[in-house]
């Protein structure tokens, strides 16, 4: 049996909930060969981002070198890039390997509040990685930093994932777990159509890692060929029934369960 490579572009998670290893973590579940290109090193657990130290440029370029000559993924991910210089890098780096069927991940902050992207760098990722991205996933704050103007409802939803495709990537889908409401929506754009997903609030502290978690599972999927709706929708339905099932680890934001089955 063929076993999907992907790769992850990003940094990692000392407390394992988030990052590298949570994308490891949902390479594994959905049957794919994970591997890595490490972006910088934290120093966190549930409570915070304690240190961040952004990996040399030359280690993160010949990472991805190594790993697109060697093992050429089917699909791969961005996430925490941390500096405009390493986005630009990885942007090039992207182009230079022809690497495709890309889920960009533009993460910003951590679920603690700690920032994961210095500020300079955040018009970097709307000019150099989205128009090479076939897919964007911002949360609400995220996309209003992306789009420059807030997003706070469904509508405001739907409006950022129409810019940010008319801005380059192939298709966004904005998240919806920062809502302010008993029900989340989620709004994929694809250029074409809005499709939707609908579903409960969770009542829970374990939300650590769970756009790593979602836009490596996504990735996952295209590299198994599936369709990016289905690879959303499969997607969003294994982070949701990993919060259900987080093993309540921490004592802060808890890590989602890794081990349920996609």
């Amino acid at each position: 049996m063929k076993v999907p490579v992907v790769l992850s572009i990003a940094g990692s998670d000392s407390g394992g909930g988030a990052g590298i290893q949570a994308d490891l973590k949902t390479f594994h579940a959905f049957g794919c060969f994970g591997t890595t290109a490490l972006t910088a090193v934290t120093a966190q657990n549930t409570l915070g981002v304690h240190a961040v130290y952004p990996v040399p440029i030359p280690i993160v370029e010949a990472q991805i070198r190594a790993v697109a000559d060697d093992l050429r993924p089917a699909a791969f991910k961005t996430g925490m890039l941390a500096t405009a210089e390493l986005v630009r890098t990885v942007a090039e780096c992207i182009r230079a390997a022809r690497l495709r069927n890309f889920v960009l991940d533009p993460v910003m902050v951590a679920t603690s509040g700690d920032r994961l992207l210095d500020s300079d760098a955040e018009q970097t990722i709307v000019d150099h990685l989205l128009p090479l991205a076939d897919l964007v996933t911002p949360n609400l704050d995220e996309a209003a930093i992306l789009v420059g103007a807030p997003v706070d409802n469904l509508d405001d939803m739907r409006r950022a994932a129409q810019t940010l495709v008319e801005r380059g990537a192939r298709a966004a889908l904005v998240k919806g777990g920062h809502l302010r409401a008993e029900e989340l929506v989620d709004v994929l754009f694809d250029g074409g159509e809005f499709r939707e997903w609908r579903r409960p609030r969770l009542d829970t502290r374990s939300t650590h890692g769970t756009g790593c978690t979602l836009s490596a599972g996504i990735a996952a999927g295209l590299a198994h060929g599936r369709p990016l709706p289905a690879a959303v929708e499969h997607a969003l339905d294994f982070v949701h029934r990993a919060m259900r099932a987080a093993p309540g680890l921490g004592a802060g934001h808890g890590p989602l369960n890794h081990l349920i089955s996609a």
